[in-house]
């Protein structure tokens, strides 16, 4: 009998334990809790506006409401704008001067920055500082910078008794100039980032390599580069979707002139939605932007990770 009672308890007692097993390993629904406050904010800020934006695109609206179903009159309209079309191929051309420009220039400062020393810690502040600047005051400093007559560079243009190029005027050099101003204005992030992977990279392979007598080139070309690929891909994808953004130093440094050479897809929208009123055109737009964000990342991704896999 007693023997029945301990067999009776020791699987009671199993039972118990299996149950507590699986307590600890199942869902806890009032985890999401915690999460509730992140997803609300997600849902509300970027969700339930997209799928409004889709909405609000195919229809004829204005500020006053939104009136009859288009379909996809909006698009058509927009692909016969030729406004629409150049500011497309500038908001290309200019993710295409900045985004190497801060791959490539943030990459060679985080590599002359990565020491442990009271000069580079200071240099590291000096060059982040910039990113912490509003739209507003880099867009002024960087007009006095380009004054046509008392500038830097018609001072150091001077010098040499030459004229300095009319960055802010010229056509041909007015996104060149955007794109200068922008650099100077975010080379903070990409620098930081190549700096914290720099980090990471194991002391022990750069001595092994020492020890074989490799030199910097081949360091560099064969054990950091490769060491640091991922963020790279990530930096080239930060920096794509940021600048595909451009508004505010076009704005207020060209106001999208001269003759719209520098006017991009941003700037476009916010003019057809809250300078025209038709927001039907401009939520067209910034669905046609969006496209294009997510294609030039994905492409990105997937072509470094091929060359990566290739690697």
């Amino acid at each position: 009998m007693a023997e029945a009672t301990l067999s009776g308890s020791a699987s009671a007692a199993k039972a118990a334990t299996r149950q507590a097993v699986q307590n600890i390993n199942a869902p806890l629904w009032r985890n999401a809790v915690f999460v509730a406050p992140y997803l609300f904010l997600f849902v509300t800020l970027l969700v339930v506006p997209l799928f409004w934006s889709i909405w609000l695109s195919l229809h004829k609206a204005d500020a006053f409401g939104i009136g009859r179903f288009v379909g996809v009159d909006n698009y058509f309209r927009l692909f016969r704008d030729k406004i629409f079309i150049q500011s497309v191929g500038n908001t290309f051309y200019f993710v295409f001067l900045t985004v190497p420009a801060l791959a490539l220039i943030g990459l060679m400062l985080a590599l002359a920055l990565n020491r442990k020393t009271r000069s580079a810690a200071a240099l590291r502040a000096v060059y982040f500082s910039s990113s912490v600047l509003s739209v507003t005051i880099v867009t002024l400093i960087w007009r006095i910078v380009f004054i046509g007559n008392f500038g830097l560079p018609a001072t150091i243009y001077g010098w040499f008794g030459a004229t300095a190029p009319a960055f802010l005027s010229d056509p041909k050099l007015t996104m060149i100039g955007i794109a200068i101003a922008t650099v100077w204005w975010c080379i903070g992030l990409p620098m930081m980032l190549f700096l914290s992977a720099l980090q990471q990279v194991p002391q022990e392979i750069y001595e092994a390599a020492a020890l074989d007598n490799a030199s910097r080139w081949r360091t560099l070309w064969h054990i950091t580069l490769p060491s640091i690929r991922r963020t790279f891909v990530l930096v080239i994808i930060i920096e794509i979707v940021l600048q595909f953004q451009l508004f505010g130093q076009a704005r207020l440094m060209t106001q999208g002139g001269p003759n719209n050479v520098s006017k991009p897809i941003v700037l476009y929208i916010y003019e057809a939605a809250f300078t025209k009123w038709d927001l039907g055109l401009g939520a067209a737009a910034s669905e046609i932007l969006f496209i294009l964000i997510m294609l030039a990342a994905m492409a990105q991704y997937f072509i470094s990770r091929r060359r990566g896999e290739e690697g």
